[in-house]
């Protein structure tokens, strides 16, 4: 089993930035691949971005985080890092990580194993 905790989130104005962490703990020591996404009110849980455990990124083709947002992680300290710059007003949503032992990270949520609570992300105009 592995555990998530997501902390980060917030209440920023557009144009701001903030950053994510994914705390992992447990059975830590297989090889994950971490996701990144998000879901706002009414909508499906969206892709935002991943990184393999030897720290290959993959993110959401859409334009919708495309150079906005970074991810990283750090591996010593089990734990996965999502940047957001330039945030705009329909970044909005639950922020979740996520966990699947694969060696790169799938954009499909029923791919990851382990799931965190979310952090709220708002975003004012």
């Amino acid at each position: 089993q592995v555990q998530l905790v997501e902390s980060g989130g917030g209440l920023v104005q557009a144009g701001g930035s903030l950053r994510l962490s994914c705390a992992a703990s447990g059975r830590t020591s297989s090889s994950y691949s971490m996701g990144w996404f998000r879901q706002a009110p009414g909508k499906e849980r969206e892709f935002v971005g991943g990184i393999s455990w030897i720290g290959s990124r993959s993110y959401n083709p859409a334009d919708s985080v495309k150079g906005r947002f970074t991810i990283s992680r750090d591996n010593a300290k089990n734990t996965v890092f999502l940047q957001m710059n330039t945030l705009r007003p329909e970044d909005t949503a639950v922020y979740y990580c996520a966990a699947a032992e694969k060696r790169s990270a799938s954009p499909r949520p029923s791919e990851y194993d382990y799931w965190g609570q979310g952090t709220q992300v708002t975003v004012s105009s």
